[in-house]
């Protein structure tokens, strides 16, 4: 037979414990939220347009639409995805287009960093730079990596132009806004 107190603990161990279990979601829900969030205010006060997470096998992406963040939850991924070592994080599609300001010469374009993180001239550590001073480029084509939250965004050139001055050092953090290359358009 089983007493009134034995029956009211069991009671209260079943319903805590699932009580428990649905707290920890909406937990786990709210510091969700609050992360995305800071990332909308991070993404408002740097300018991003566009930022896409993936971690533990869902994805999240941030796109600005109209001046405001909005949140769309990408499809989660099917396979397990094995790491990358740490030189080599994964490649994100081509960062906001740099914004490039003529100097006081009208053939001369800078290209600005769009975005906070740390910069690469090459695709991997063991790769040849996409450019070297002296350099042709083309509209569209790929000057350096910004790495931002471990996503690599790629850099491209807006105007046909040669590269006259690379103005950052291989793997050095760079700024939203900071000059990067000085090209002589052509």
């Amino acid at each position: 037979m089983v007493s009134g107190s034995n029956r009211r603990e069991g009671y209260e161990r079943g319903y805590s414990s699932s009580f428990r279990e649905g707290r920890l979601q909406e937990l786990e829900l709210r510091e969700l939220r609050r992360e995305i969030a800071g990332l909308a205010r991070i993404m408002n006060a740097h300018d991003i347009a566009e930022i896409e997470i993936t971690a533990d096998g869902m994805s999240l992406k941030l796109r600005k639409a109209d001046g405001m963040v909005t949140v769309k939850r990408a499809p989660e991924v099917v396979g397990l995805v094995e790491a990358l070592p740490e030189e080599e994080p994964p490649r994100a599609k081509a960062a906001p287009e740099p914004k490039g300001e003529v100097t006081a010469r009208e053939n001369r374009i800078t290209i600005t960093a769009p975005m906070v993180g740390t910069f690469y001239r090459a695709p991997a550590p063991d790769a040849d730079p996409y450019v070297e001073i002296g350099d042709t480029v083309s509209p569209g084509q790929v000057v350096c990596i910004i790495e931002a939250m471990k996503i690599m965004n790629e850099i491209q050139a807006e105007v046909r132009g040669r590269v006259l001055e690379i103005l950052v050092e291989n793997a050095e953090p760079v700024e939203y806004g900071q000059p990067l290359f000085v090209l002589e358009t052509l």
